[in-house]
């Protein structure tokens, strides 16, 4: 029993494996004005739980000049998936994909906000790879879906909220191991966030 379970269980890592490398594939076309960083997805604290505790999920942060998004990436194969705002249904089963990503989003977030000394805003975005049909009857609110093959065009939607060198700093600091276990990176005060509905190309409003 145990040798088939750790069978199984190296399939899956293949298979997951092989699902974040589509995901990872599709953002090469965004160009070296972004960069991908590969993070603990789970938190220092929590590696004494069993393998029974491990989720199914890849994942990986884009920075580019839309932001920081935490990505997860989820394989449904040649399963049929219906979302339906906060509920995601796979084989008649309900994985809790939506508010995971949120969670991990707001843990990348809190990380990256101490180390730099700045509030830095994390997007969620959840990627579906397979070749199942995926139903929408409502998405999700505060985290954006997307399949392996639309995941280019999604996160590029936002237009450029930060300049190159925020992303380049931000990516030394998400690169980091210390930035995950709680410790303090560098101070921030050269980091620029745009305001909804302003790009970084846009000049700041005079002081008065």
């Amino acid at each position: 029993m145990d040798w088939a379970r750790r069978r199984r269980a190296e399939r899956g890592a293949r298979r997951l494996e092989a699902a974040g490398a589509r995901a990872l594939t599709r953002l090469d076309r965004l160009g070296p004005a972004w960069h991908i960083v590969d993070w603990p997805r789970t938190d220092p604290a929590q590696l004494h739980w069993s393998d029974a505790d491990a989720d199914e999920r890849a994942g990986f942060l884009a920075i580019g000049p839309g932001g920081v998004f935490a990505v997860t990436v989820a394989d449904h194969g040649r399963s049929r998936v219906l979302i339906a705002g906060d509920v995601v249904q796979i084989n008649g089963k309900r994985p809790p994909y939506v508010s995971e990503a949120r969670r991990d989003a707001k843990r990348a977030g809190r990380a990256m906000s101490a180390a730099v000394g700045l509030t830095v805003p994390v997007t969620p975005v959840l990627t579906f790879v397979g070749n199942g049909v995926i139903s929408v009857h409502g998405l999700p609110r505060d985290c954006l879906v997307a399949t392996d093959r639309e995941l280019d065009r999604l996160l590029v939607a936002g237009g450029a909220r930060i300049s190159p060198v925020t992303a380049s700093k931000l990516t030394a600091v998400a690169s980091q191991p210390a930035t995950w276990m709680n410790t303090s990176y560098r101070a921030g005060g050269d980091y620029r966030w745009q305001e909804p509905g302003r790009t970084a190309a846009d000049k700041r409003p005079p002081r008065r």
